[in-house]
């Protein structure tokens, strides 16, 4: 597996180069945002590890322009764990976030999650391709169609829909959720889903009768409107 740092702080990357190639990882590294984007343009990653805060182009930047592209999962580096960072790197299509200065034990333990997650549901057998209405689940592929049309959507709102849809017209707890799509405990304080749901919100069409097609029930979680 294939990671590419992209983090102007040099000694950091080359420490956490050190431990990920210790684990089994083939690491290289970019220090600015420029070259980090052309890389990631020519080259083939299975994930990037991107810092916020870089010279030439910094990593909210590179994120938006790199969804325009690619929904390769990507994990974002937050300067002191800073919430705003981390709403607007979601909301940009981030599949999960680290403050920093981050363990580098943690960060493989993230990167294997974010990864895990996309090959289980890329692997699953027992998920059936579905029509909705408008809009058509290929699971083998990963593929979300919406009048034939394919949503460009990141490793993690995948996820996420699929989770929903797999469930169509049923409830799907906070915490369920959290643990099936995230891979991770649900938080009291934890916005992830949200801003993932929201983005998802924007990106499917309402149903025939107007409402959103992934609809909050309040204080247990949502479920995904089969039409």
């Amino acid at each position: 597996m294939t990671i590419l740092l992209i983090d102007d702080d040099r000694e950091l990357c080359e420490l956490m180069g050190r431990f990920l190639s210790s684990e089994g990882f083939e690491v290289e590294a970019e220090h600015d945002g420029l070259s980090g984007l052309e890389r990631l343009k020519q080259d083939s990653f299975e994930l990037a590890v991107l810092d916020i805060m870089m010279p030439g182009k910094n990593g909210m930047d590179l994120l938006r322009e790199l969804r325009q592209f690619s929904s390769m999962p990507v994990i974002m580096l937050t300067a002191r764990g800073e919430e705003m960072d981390r709403i607007i790197g979601l909301e940009l299509g981030a599949d999960d976030y680290l403050p920093k200065p981050c363990n580098p034990r943690e960060l493989a333990a993230r990167i294997r999650a974010v990864l895990r997650r996309s090959s289980e549901q890329q692997n699953s057998g027992d998920i059936q391709d579905n029509r909705f209405g408008s809009i058509e689940w290929q699971a083998q592929s990963r593929t979300v169609f919406e009048n034939g049309q394919a949503l460009e959507l990141t490793a993690t709102e995948y996820n996420i829909l699929a989770a929903l849809m797999q469930h169509a017209g049923e409830v799907v707890s906070k915490h369920e959720l959290s643990q099936t799509a995230l891979g991770k405990r649900y938080g009291p304080f934890d916005r992830t889903l949200d801003v993932h749901i929201g983005h998802l919100r924007k990106k499917l069409s309402e149903t025939v009768n107007h409402e959103p097609r992934i609809k909050t029930v309040r204080g247990i979680g949502w479920l995904f409107v089969p039409e």
